[in-house]
């Protein structure tokens, strides 16, 4: 039923170090969160996409090592329509993700103090209500337990290769759209002078 003290206290130290980084990287603040959603600060973004990156590598290197083990859940539409629909209300009204609202109350941000505790509540009212809605869940179509690289016959590693060569193509654009402009209309304007 429960995973050995070993990974245990793994999966302890890996929250406790990301929800650090979370923290440094100012994502667990409302004022940048509501700046990604209005296209001003692209902090979470970049935040979260290198961890998206940082954690594939990371988890298919330990598979691969057999430190860890993959244990894909059926994709259920239903599920995943109830799911993205409940993290858009709470994303909208609190201002929050699951994740960075956590790092917030290590933070001591009552805001999201209350948010976390909406998300208990709303665990609870899902496991009583569970047996109520199961049969629409279910009812809306199962995908199966299928990944991407057994859908297309692929390795795992050609996803993770192209998961780093997006990161890094998004770092570059992000370079010379952030910086070398200012750079070129600074030497330009310098140089009519």
């Amino acid at each position: 039923m429960f995973e050995s003290p070993e990974r245990l206290a793994l999966g302890l130290l890996t929250g406790i170090v990301f929800g650090f980084l979370l923290q440094k990287g100012r994502v667990a603040k409302f004022e940048v969160i509501v700046g990604q959603f209005l296209f001003k600060d692209w902090t979470v973004v970049k935040t979260m996409g290198t961890a998206v990156v940082v954690g594939a590598i990371g988890v298919h290197a330990l598979v691969a090592a057999d430190m860890a083990s993959l244990h894909i859940r059926p994709a259920l539409f239903g599920g995943i329509l109830a799911g993205a629909v409940c993290f858009g209300i709470g994303m909208a009204v609190l201002g929050y993700c699951p994740g960075t609202s956590v790092a917030a109350c290590g933070e001591g941000r009552r805001d999201a103090m209350v948010g976390v505790l909406g998300m208990f509540a709303g665990a609870v009212v899902f496991i009583v209500a569970f047996p109520l809605i199961q049969p629409i869940i279910n009812g809306l179509g199962n995908g199966g337990t299928i990944t991407l690289p057994q859908l297309t016959g692929t390795s795992p590693w050609l996803w993770v290769a192209g998961l780093v060569a997006g990161g890094m193509l998004a770092l570059i654009i992000t370079w010379f759209t952030s910086y070398r402009p200012l750079q070129f209309k600074q030497t330009h304007e310098t140089g009519r002078s």
